[in-house]
């Protein structure tokens, strides 16, 4: 157990010596923030003692909250054994092969090999590798072109936030020559006059327009997460996806699917693709597959590729030093174990997922509230001023800030993106605190309608 330190010299020390991810590094280092000492079940604590329910399921990863033994006595046993070795040079460890075979048994018959990585980031830099070197090796070295979609989020290494669509990201970074962008399924946003469905068509129809662009020799592959997570919960409509992978089967263009938040149950199923019935011949996975507790990525690589690289002489010239790590490999292992021992997707999709998305729906007639959407366990309730012209209520997202600041203050863990609040809770929720989550939101919302002066109808 670490040694306590109090709050005060905690904080100062935070301020002084660490820099934070995503974060204003000037405004923190002025300010500081909170931090969080310890959890339990879907509940975390910050070291002055305040209690938060954390609706965002750590960061999309804790799907089975923080009370887990299983999983730290699995890590702890491995390490006691073997707490590292490499995966190079011929060698493999017990708990990596182990994994491997469990991850193809949970996903598509297509699926039978696995690259693992410590993160999403690099398991989409590790994509871009793969991508390549099957065209090289079947003689079409030309096709690199990827394409991805605006205000997507696929990590924040350099390759990884080039595939990516995050504005701020792409003015801090220079992105890759070879990963173009088209329009994201964000009906609320750019959907304008047009019905969900037609919308969805027109939207996906954007990447055969950019495939007629750049050369259907040129384009490798088109990368997707299921539904947007990062970037707003954006759920497309239901004719987009059918439209996708009808234009990725007609032009040889590789399809990616970025599972790593809505992979090990966060839509119902086990992945988003299942959810939706795509058939992705790559597939991204990392933070719930771990429940958090250790790092851990990978790509799920289909038969289609595989058979490739296999059957080609040469070496694949990538790799990373934890690449299996056998500690990582073994909580895997026991999340995995936990999820097939205890239904615990299926008993979150029949029972809270319902409540979740029809106590959110109730929303709808907040005033701040323009639109509220979701699937299985994740939402996004976004502000307006105006319902009909859809006006925000006030500039660079400063509204939605203040409902987050406010919830969190009062106890309540969710995130703001743009001017949506989102929202991922742990799937081992119980009823109950699914309605104390909904009447927290609800209370920042009524906070952030008086703090901007809009008043029920």
């Amino acid at each position: 157990m670490n040694k306590p330190v109090d709050t005060a010299t905690l904080k100062a020390l935070d301020r002084a010596h660490h820099l934070h991810p995503f974060t204003d590094l000037s405004g923190y280092a002025r300010d500081g923030g909170r931090i969080i000492s310890r959890a339990e079940h879907i509940y975390i604590y910050d070291s002055d003692g305040n209690r938060m329910l954390d609706g965002m399921s750590g960061l999309w990863c804790c799907n089975l909250g923080y009370s887990q033994p299983a999983i730290v006595e699995a890590v702890t046993r491995q390490l006691g054994e073997l707490p590292y070795y490499n995966n190079f040079f011929r060698c493999s460890n017990q708990p990596a092969v182990e994994l491997a075979a469990a991850l193809v048994k949970v996903t598509s018959e297509r699926f039978n090999h696995v690259f693992f990585t410590n993160s999403g980031s690099e398991a989409n830099d590790t994509n871009i590798r793969l991508v390549h070197r099957y065209f090289d090796l079947l003689g079409k070295p030309q096709k690199k072109q990827i394409i991805s979609r605006r205000n997507a989020y696929h990590g924040s290494t350099i390759a990884a936030a080039s595939l990516g669509g995050m504005k701020a990201m792409h003015e801090q970074a220079i992105g890759l020559s070879y990963v173009h962008h088209i329009n994201q399924p964000h009906c609320f946003e750019l959907g304008g006059e047009h019905s969900p469905e037609d919308f969805g068509v027109a939207v996906a129809r954007e990447l055969e327009e950019k495939i007629d662009e750049l050369g259907e020799d040129k384009v490798a592959a088109f990368i997707a997460e299921p539904v947007q997570g990062a970037g707003g919960v954006i759920v497309p409509p239901e004719s987009y996806w059918p439209e996708i992978q009808r234009i990725c089967d007609e032009r040889d263009i590789l399809f990616i699917a970025d599972e790593v938040i809505c992979g090990f149950g966060r839509t119902g199923r086990w992945f988003g693709s299942e959810t939706y019935g795509i058939r992705p011949d790559l597939m991204t996975f990392a933070k719930a597959v771990t429940n958090g507790y250790m790092p851990l990525g990978g790509v799920m690589v289909s038969d289609k590729l595989a058979d490739v690289l296999l059957a080609s002489g040469g070496e694949f010239a990538h790799g990373l030093t934890y690449s299996g790590h056998p500690a990582s490999c073994a909580a895997g292992l026991a999340t995995l174990a936990i999820i097939e021992e205890t239904g615990v997707i299926e008993r979150a999709a029949t029972a809270l997922a319902p409540r979740l998305q029809s106590q959110l729906a109730a929303l709808a007639d907040h005033p701040i509230v323009g639109q509220v959407r979701g699937l299985g366990m994740f939402a996004a309730v976004e502000l307006v001023r105006d319902k009909a012209t859809r006006e925000r209520l006030a500039p660079e997202s400063e509204a939605a800030v203040y409902c987050r600041d406010w919830a969190n203050a009062h106890g309540l863990m969710v995130r703001q993106t743009g001017d949506a609040m989102i929202m991922a809770p742990p799937l081992v929720s119980h009823p109950e605190e699914i309605d104390e989550l909904i009447a927290l939101l609800t209370r920042a919302l009524d906070a952030t309608a008086a703090h901007y002066g809009v008043r029920g109808s």
